[in-house]
């Protein structure tokens, strides 16, 4: 009796081929066939865990404000995993529009950036008193949060 397996197609390099292999040659092909999956196939994955991301905010700039708007940019990097979501806050109070957020982006370390920007007209900016970028993750109790106050920044 004999079998018929799926084995890598090393001859042509790619695809798979059926074969078929005698009873006692089985077990030896499907071995290397786990193998060659093992090691060629497969993508290690390593858990990191919960890491929080670093935020830097970028205020507005000066010739932006003189035009009567003002967009801050949150850059957060370095968090894991892909799902955390960053926020804003003008005043304490949380603010959803005028807010456009990326797509997270994996680096080659592992680890993830993403970034938002915020666009409010120049007197809300400069009135508000204090601007948070927060990142923040289900399951994790406290944000990681970065605040620019408009009245330290120059202009």
């Amino acid at each position: 009796m004999s079998a018929v397996t799926l084995t890598p197609s090393l001859m042509s390099g790619t695809g798979l081929r059926a074969v078929t292999q005698h009873p006692r040659n089985v077990a030896t092909m499907n071995h290397l066939t786990l193998l060659f999956w093992t090691v060629v196939c497969t993508k290690l994955i390593v858990d990191l865990g919960v890491v929080q991301p670093t935020l830097s905010v970028l205020p507005p700039s000066r010739v932006e404000l003189e035009q009567g708007s003002a967009t801050l940019v949150c850059v957060a990097s370095g968090g894991f995993p892909s799902d955390w979501k960053l926020g804003w806050k003008v005043g304490g109070s949380s603010r959803s529009g005028g807010v456009s957020d990326s797509l997270g982006v994996l680096g080659k370390d592992g680890h993830y950036s993403w970034s938002s920007t915020l666009t409010l007209p120049a007197d809300q900016w400069r009135k508000a008193g204090s601007v948070s970028c927060e990142a923040s993750k289900n399951g994790q109790t406290q944000p990681v949060t970065q605040t620019l106050n408009p009245g330290e920044c120059s202009e």
